[in-house]
């Protein structure tokens, strides 16, 4: 049970992992986005006429030996080192009878674990779970804390006809970056194309994709080659677009739940505080569907790749 719950550890990695991608993205378009400042000078832009809501882009609020630390990142590594920090208190002094937040801990692991386990196999469910379950956890922790009062709300800005506008907010939620999303999502096609080629191996991997199933002689085998070669070119194109989807998926849920609560806040100034509260329970009920939707999206592919046949499992039912 302790391997388990070490084995979340890797949502430090995967968090770190992320922001690597996010900071190359962020510092590819730093030069873009000093021009587009520039042009936005010169043709006098005011802040009435800019656009109104969260940006889609992160604000930078530092730089360290040429490297961009933008809000999202900032806010990503404080949910990884607080995941970190509680699994380490859950897991210091293990118990035969758990208490308090082992207790917590256990229940979570071992219920996303025979969760994992009905859908994917128990063999699967050995080599894959540390991904599935820590990127699990970690998008779903972002979610909810991405909903704390002062994540988006802090910070500079200016003052409006509607009001006093955040423009550089010192926390922004993470998975509202679609940088780090896709990172996630790009993580995922790594782990995905190393287990494809562990359980299947290169030949087997190829005739997973392109090889004609079934039993067929003469013509109709012939027939049958070339129908799922195309097939196979299809499933290629398909999986490449899978971090896109991935990606896009969670980072528009996530950014539009962002606007709408901006939008019921601002709507009547003087009622800012009571009509967001309503969509704040919808949003701690969006962060566990989506938090679940990737985690489940991930494992299926995973086993449709790498699923054995002597092992039939609940998804492929």
């Amino acid at each position: 049970m302790k391997t388990k719950l070490i084995s979340l550890f890797a949502a430090a990695v995967i968090c770190l992992g992320a922001d690597c991608a996010m900071a190359a993205h962020v510092g590819l378009s730093s030069a873009t986005s000093a021009d587009a400042t520039v042009y936005a000078k010169a043709v006098s832009v005011t802040p009435e006429e800019a656009e109104h809501g969260p940006s889609q882009k992160p604000v930078e609020i530092a730089r360290m030996f040429g490297f961009p630390i933008t809000n999202s990142m900032v806010f990503s590594w404080i949910v990884a080192v607080g995941l970190i920090v509680f699994a380490q208190v859950a897991t210091r002094q293990m118990k035969p009878v758990p208490d308090g937040a082992q207790n917590f801990w256990e229940w979570l692991v071992e219920g996303l674990y025979m969760f994992l386990e009905d859908i994917i196999g128990s063999h699967l469910v050995e080599r894959t779970f540390w991904f599935f379950a820590s990127v699990f956890i970690f998008i779903l922790t972002a979610n909810w804390l991405g909903l704390i009062p002062g994540v988006g709300t802090i910070g500079w800005g200016h003052q409006s006809a509607h009001g006093f506008r955040i423009d550089q907010p010192v926390f922004r939620g993470a998975n509202a970056d679609v940088n780090l999303t896709l990172a996630m999502a790009l993580i995922f096609f790594a782990c995905w194309l190393i287990w494809a080629l562990q359980e299947d191996g290169p030949v087997g991997f190829l005739k997973e994709l392109f090889a004609p199933k079934g039993e067929t002689d003469g013509l109709m085998k012939v027939v049958m080659v070339i129908v799922f070669f195309a097939s196979g070119c299809l499933e290629i194109v398909s999986i490449l677009f899978r971090p896109i989807s991935l990606s896009f998926r969670l980072y528009g849920n996530v950014f539009a739940g962002e606007n709408m609560l901006d939008a019921m806040s601002t709507m009547v100034p003087r009622l800012g505080w009571l009509l967001p509260i309503p969509f704040y329970f919808m949003e701690l009920l969006v962060g566990v569907v989506q938090a679940l939707v990737f985690m489940l999206l991930t494992a299926v592919f995973t086993l449709l790749i790498c699923q054995r046949d002597e092992e039939p499992t609940a998804a492929q039912s």
